[in-house]
């Protein structure tokens, strides 16, 4: 339950075939670790309905898979359609992460959230990127480490092509994922004390 005290998290998201949106919730499960934090997941494709919840919030994470090297068509749009938003400057001054997926290791993963922290800036946002060390850069290292696709920008992940939502992004990278939450989380609410938001 929404409180005046609560801080308002919305994870903002599109997922082709059902493995972003596994990132997305695992995005949502960090924020919401926090206390007094309140989630809204909301698929782009109700992100009009849901505007209120979006200029209501204190932070928004957005999550796109990664399609031939950029964020998806239905992500672009919504991207587009915040325009609005944009010319009143309702999303100023709020906390903004990212997070993509793709089939490949690379993938030009890199691209997309480059491309979701111009966006944020274009908003007036304020970009808190993933601050976990490389993982997985050593003979000492393994898949099952945290940041194993070694990001610094956002959350990345990795799902095989054939690899169904249930098994697919693996479990360190929902870790990394529900870290980056946790930490949008914590600097919405530190943030939140100390800037003024858009009216």
């Amino acid at each position: 339950m929404t409180t005046a005290n609560s801080t308002r998290v919305a994870v903002v998201y599109h997922s082709g075939y059902g493995h972003t949106k596994i990132l997305a919730e695992a995005v949502a499960r960090g924020a919401g670790s926090v206390p007094g934090t309140d989630i809204a997941l909301i698929p782009v494709d109700q992100a009009e309905a849901r505007a209120a919840e979006l200029d209501a919030a204190d932070a928004i994470v957005f999550g796109a898979p990664t399609y031939m090297g950029s964020v998806s068509g239905p992500f672009k749009s919504f991207m587009d359609w915040s325009s609005k938003a944009w010319f009143a400057r309702r999303w100023s001054n709020k906390v903004a992460a990212g997070f993509t997926n793709s089939a490949s290791q690379s993938g030009d993963k890199l691209n997309s959230l480059v491309q979701l922290a111009i966006f944020a800036a274009q908003h007036g946002m304020i970009w808190v990127g993933v601050d976990l060390p490389p993982g997985n850069n050593s003979s000492k290292g393994s898949v099952d480490d945290l940041n194993r696709l070694g990001s610094s920008i956002g959350a990345m992940a990795q799902s095989n092509s054939d690899a169904p939502p249930e098994l697919a992004p693996i479990g360190s990278d929902r870790k990394t994922a529900e870290h980056l939450g946790q930490r949008v989380a914590n600097f919405a609410q530190r943030l939140t004390t100390a800037l003024p938001q858009a009216a």
